[in-house]
């Protein structure tokens, strides 16, 4: 009996180690700043469909500029390791559009001249309407596959050691691409619309409906523990007054199956409003 109970305490150890050791232990908090931008080009930005819309994108686009301006200004030259890029999924099939959008792809280092940083606000002033323009004038809306770029590209490009990690994603908070349409069970790659109504997400209940059906976004991938999250520019349709709130669960539901710890889920709102959200938020 008594070597049972000096056993105990050493299986609880063993227990303990081998969750410790299987769980990845989250980076400290960095000074360097690793920022994405995930662009959803889709028809949402048809001036036609939705007047002005694409223009609080660009907006939005700057005031993530803006915040990454100011936390390089804030430090030394020699302390720079800190880096801003652009992403679509699927890539753009307008060879001139691709090339725009390597533009978008800063790097600072203890190497880099101030000039370089002074020509940051330029070039994303520019550059992203340039991009949005083509896409708008050849109708050319190919969408954003949110769903496979977390699947596939989400850890190898956004996802840096020794740097506070941040994705921003542009969107109207429905996931849809022809190439990523399916469903395990009762979770989903998508959320539409029409697919919330066939689901009867329409009315104070929704939470019960969701979590009796175990119904939700299918994770994508796992271990997102470094990695914050931005979510803006949500426009829920106006048809049902839970929409909003379904869209919020949804994304909710998800980062937290792929171990995103932080995140914000933000509407389209004006300028004035978003911008010092967007600062506080990217400030820390």
């Amino acid at each position: 009996m008594k070597t049972k109970l000096l056993l105990l305490p050493l299986l609880a150890l063993l227990v303990t180690s081998f969750k410790a050791a299987k769980e990845p232990v989250p980076q400290k908090i960095s000074n360097n700043l690793n920022i994405s931008l995930l662009l959803d080009l889709s028809d949402r930005i048809d001036p036609h469909k939705y007047p002005d819309l694409y223009q609080r994108d660009l907006q939005y686009i700057k005031f993530v500029q803006k915040a990454f301006t100011n936390h390089i200004k804030g430090k030394k030259i020699i302390q720079l390791n800190d880096q801003m890029q652009v992403f679509f999924d699927p890539a753009p099939q307008n060879p001139t559009t691709n090339a725009l959008s390597q533009q978008l792809k800063v790097n600072f280092n203890k190497q880099s001249s101030k000039n370089e940083i002074n020509n940051i606000e330029k070039t994303f002033s520019e550059i992203p309407a340039k991009i949005y323009q083509s896409a708008i004038k050849d109708k050319t809306f190919i969408g954003s596959d949110i769903w496979r770029f977390f699947k596939n590209n989400v850890k190898d490009y956004c996802v840096k050691d020794n740097h506070r990690n941040i994705l921003v994603i542009i969107t109207d908070g429905y996931m849809y691409h022809q190439n990523s349409k399916f469903t395990e069970k009762n979770k989903s790659s998508y959320i539409t619309p029409s697919f919330i109504q066939s689901k009867k997400l329409t009315s104070s209940n929704y939470k019960d409906l969701i979590e009796k059906n175990r119904l939700g976004f299918i994770p994508a991938t796992d271990n997102l523990q470094n990695l914050e999250i931005i979510v803006l520019g949500i426009n829920p349709s106006k048809k049902n007054p839970y929409e909003n709130d379904v869209i919020n669960q949804y994304w909710s539901d998800w980062f937290k199956a792929m171990d995103v710890r932080k995140f914000y889920l933000k509407n389209t709102d004006l300028a004035t409003n978003i911008e010092p959200v967007i600062l506080k938020i990217i400030s820390g």
